[in-house]
């Protein structure tokens, strides 16, 4: 065989090989600038949505501090827990000091797990900030879920200046749910303001227009007017004499896009010395369902940081 021949079935046999690793090499490259060009846009999202979610976050706050109050009594006086149920006026003795100032603007941070599930529990970590005064009551929690990797749902829950607010933005971009107003919405989150004041114990005194009214020698209901917007809520107290779970009858659970009265409970434990009072670290709120309880969050404060009456 002359080597002409035999150069060219080399040849032949080579070629037969290198045209499908060619191919092959050139759809990893495709592939490769495919998935490049996907988490490039996908970075850009992330990073447009959250610079639109924190420029949104600082108008919100700025609304909630022009719409502040100065705090009057500005230190604690006991002398207004002559009448109260028992139990409450155990209460104040354990968590504050006769004289100490009164709490006027709080910043907490938290840690947690969101359930986004209906009918499944389906359990997300977040991390949260939320900035509250005291007078006018209001508040801000600024919540990130993660509901994958990289992929956040951010929260804003809110009441300023009398008006409530749940929006749930996909990347700070892409609504999922946008509720504001007053009415059923405002009822709910001056609720939560009321219920959370377990971690900003002043704004539960009489002097700051709280109504309480006995029940037993552990439970106590407790009333807040805001505006024109009345809630009352259930006290409970442990052996110690500090607030065990906080619940009401009635506070507004989204089904289906309405608004539905339900049964709704907080419970906090681990309490701590901050800022000179006793407050609770942990806790957890559920919805009291006819099955059972339901609960959808569950936190710890990492930090808090108190400003009190000038």
């Amino acid at each position: 065989m002359s080597l002409y021949v035999k150069l060219l079935r080399f040849s032949k046999s080579r070629s037969g090989g290198i045209k499908p690793l060619w191919s092959r090499i050139k759809l990893l490259k495709a592939l490769v600038t495919v998935l490049l060009a996907l988490a490039a846009a996908l970075l850009g999202a992330w990073l447009y949505g959250a610079y639109r979610w924190n420029a949104g976050t600082q108008q919100l706050r700025a609304r909630l501090d022009s719409a502040r109050m100065a705090v009057r009594p500005r230190i604690v006086d006991f002398s207004e827990l002559e009448g109260l149920p028992a139990p409450v006026q155990r209460y104040f003795r354990v968590v504050l000091k006769e004289g100490q100032p009164m709490v006027a603007q709080i910043r907490v941070q938290h840690i947690g797990t969101f359930n986004m599930g209906e009918t499944t529990d389906l359990w997300k970590p977040f991390t949260s900030d939320q900035e509250v005064v005291a007078q006018r009551p209001g508040f801000d929690w600024d919540g990130r879920v993660a509901m994958m990797p990289g992929v956040p749902v951010r929260v804003h829950d809110a009441y300023v200046a009398g008006e409530g607010m749940l929006h749930a933005s996909l990347l700070g971009l892409f609504s999922l749910v946008d509720m504001h107003g007053g009415d059923d919405v405002a009822e709910g989150e001056l609720m939560r303001f009321f219920a959370e004041a377990a971690w900003y114990p002043t704004a539960l005194l009489p002097s700051q227009g709280v109504r309480w009214q006995t029940v037993d020698d552990r439970s106590a209901y407790a009333t807040l007017t805001e505006d024109t917007i009345s809630v009352t809520m259930l006290f409970t107290f442990d052996e110690q004499g500090l607030i065990e779970t906080v619940g009401t009858e009635a506070r507004g659970r989204m089904v289906d896009s309405e608004v539905v009265p339900t049964p709704w409970q907080g419970r906090f434990w681990n309490y701590n010395e901050r800022g000179g009072m006793q407050v609770p670290l942990d806790g957890e709120v559920a919805w009291l369902l006819p099955e059972g309880a339901k609960p959808y969050w569950r936190g710890r404060i990492t930090d808090i940081d108190y400003e009190f009456a000038q």
